[in-house]
């Protein structure tokens, strides 16, 4: 099977996983305006480009919205005017306003002199719901999937993930992720790693990037060469490790190893000061890094891309048109320009200056430009720009995906403590159950009313943070239940008033029990609560609701049978690979 038939191979993904599609999304018949396939030839593109043309392909710029929730002006201005070759779009509501939403930017792309295609991206993590917020399908964090322990559902996950992209006119996913989180203070990764140990990411990389080859989805492993080790998210200061490159060596690299060994095509930067590779420069902007350790020492050949460039890792210490250029001739392909329209200016002005100044050279642009077009000929991108707003919204979200979804979380939830047997709660009793916490309580409570046969009230604290007020007022509201259920949420450090918490809803005696529904560790802060449920479905910064993973673990508390096997170690109270299960 050749690259170059991706579009149409995930026909067979969408049968395998049993879903019931006709016709499927990546048959020429749901393309609405799929060109006469024929065979293109990269060389004979780069050689008819501007320098214009050919800076632009290297600048991939985030879309801004109208009031229709449709690209806007300065979207086109990017596109035609500054001659950009992809694109990372704003966050579209829906499958279909996501298809409308690409056919009109590929429109304008084919509206210029050469009209190259674009590569639509997105940052799908945990599926394409990550940006694409209604009508999709939720997917475990990496880390649920690496507390599922098993590759199929890494595979079914990126295979799901790709289908529903490929619906609505994306080409390109950063995805994996491929950092080993072995710091638990981490304030950036967490969550979106698969583990604390190289050889379950590395497993789980390998079995997604090779998942999203079949799929006709391009995977992008990051953030090389590995940001699992940090102290500070480079999205607000510059993360520096000090461990030493035997480290490097046996920890972190392996992931991004094995990715290159099973043909991935692009791999993203990170924005973190390897000091054992370069002591002065983060990866993003090192020739040490991305030429002598990624294209060098790990043979890769394909394209590299940049993490965004307005983080404050960057644009603070070097400023965006300094570092752009810097980026491109430290190594990297495509710069990812995030912010405003006058900072896609300033990307592009910058490559620019540069090449016609000679401190870029003329075959560093073109070995870039080459890698580019090269991966839009393989995708069959050319042939594939427009897609079906209909079929994006048959194929998403569909109840096969949900149930397959389903499986994955209920799979990767963690049983980690359940003393005196508090869980499961009786589904069928009368029992009225009382949900509190500081984060997603109402998602979480819909699908605990779903799970029980009695009644379900909530409660909420203003913040993360709860006051002793509020945490009185909780304990009030206790009183008239039955059992209480008590989701706490962290992306580091618990803040203290939802340890407090926890231990005010012990306190009254009721059964309680207490879901972590973002990093596993914060048993921590309360040890000595009773049963302990893990699902790692929220991720640092986006707290974005994960309504799968808030089912899955309805669904366990209420008596399915939890499958989660910490990934982590929880130090001092449990170990790498624990996890109970209900008996009988």
């Amino acid at each position: 099977m050749t690259i170059g038939r991706r579009a149409a191979v995930s026909t067979i993904t969408t049968a395998a996983l049993g879903i019931a599609l006709a016709p499927t999304a990546f048959t020429q018949a749901a393309f609405a305006e799929a060109a006469p396939k024929r065979r293109r030839d990269p060389e004979a593109i780069l050689a008819r480009m501007t320098d214009e043309e050919k800076i632009g392909q290297m600048v991939m710029t985030v879309t801004h919205d109208g009031p229709d929730g449709l690209p806007n002006d300065e979207t086109r201005r990017s596109l035609q005017d500054l001659k950009i070759g992809s694109v990372i779009t704003s966050e579209p509501r829906t499958p279909g306003l996501a298809a409308r939403y690409s056919n009109r930017v590929q429109r304008w792309a084919q509206d210029t002199r050469l009209g190259l295609p674009l590569l639509m991206s997105g940052d799908f993590e945990f599926g394409t719901t990550h940006n694409v917020r209604e009508g999709t399908t939720p997917l475990p964090n990496a880390m649920g999937l690496g507390a599922a322990r098993d590759a199929r559902y890494a595979r079914e996950a990126a295979a799901i993930t790709a289908a529903e992209a490929r619906a609505m006119g994306f080409h390109w996913n950063y995805a994996p992720d491929a950092d080993v989180n072995t710091n638990p203070a981490n304030p950036i990764i967490g969550v979106r790693s698969f583990g604390e140990r190289t050889e379950l990411v590395q497993e789980l990389v390998e079995a997604q990037v090779r998942a999203y080859r079949r799929a006709g989805l391009i995977s992008t492993p990051k953030h090389f060469p590995g940001h699992g080790d940090t102290k500070t998210d480079s999205h607000l200061g510059l993360p520096a490790v000090e461990y030493d490159r035997a480290t490097l060596d046996r920890v972190h690299l392996p992931p991004f190893r094995t990715a290159i060994t099973a043909g991935v095509e692009s791999i993203m930067t990170a924005h973190v000061v390897v000091k054992a590779i370069d002591p002065d420069l983060p990866a993003t902007l090192s020739a040490k890094v991305l030429t002598g350790l990624l294209r060098g020492d790990l043979g890769f050949k394909g394209l590299i891309v940049t993490d965004a460039m307005d983080m404050d890792a960057i644009a603070k210490n070097w400023g965006v048109r300094e570092a752009t250029v810097m980026a491109v001739n430290a190594g990297a392909d495509i710069i990812m320009s995030t912010g405003e329209f006058s900072t896609h200016v300033d990307a592009v002005g910058a490559l620019l200056d540069a090449l016609r100044a000679g401190r870029l050279s003329r075959a560093r642009v073109d070995e870039s430009v080459r890698r580019i077009l090269a991966l839009k000929c393989d995708y069959d991108v050319f042939d594939h720009r427009y897609v079906n707003p209909r079929t994006a919204e048959r194929v998403c979200g569909n109840t096969g995906f949900h149930r397959r979804a389903l499986a994955m979380g209920v799979a990767g939830t963690t049983l980690v403590r359940n003393e005196d047997g508090v869980l499961p709660f009786d589904p069928v009793a009368r029992d009225h159950t009382f949900v509190a916490g500081a984060a997603q309580i109402e998602p979480f409570a819909k699908e605990v009313a779903a799970a029980s046969a009695g009644a379900v009230t909530s409660w909420q604290s203003a913040t993360t943070n709860p006051s002793d007020a509020e945490i009185t007022e909780a304990v009030r509201r206790a009183e008239g239940a039955d059992r209480v259920l008590v989701a706490t949420y962290s992306s580091g450090e618990l803040p203290e008033g939802q340890a407090k918490l926890v231990r005010a809803l012990q306190a009254t005696g009721k059964p309680v029990a207490a879901i972590a529904i973002g990093l596993p560790y914060d048993i921590r802060s309360y040890p000595h609560v009773k049963a302990y449920v893990a699902t790692y479905g929220t991720t640092a910064r986006i707290l974005r609701v994960d309504q799968t993973m808030h089912e899955a673990a309805a669904k366990v508390v209420f008596g399915a049978q939890p499958g989660g096997r910490l990934p982590v170690t929880i130090a001092g109270l449990y170990s790498y690979g624990h996890g109970l299960r209900y008996e009988g």
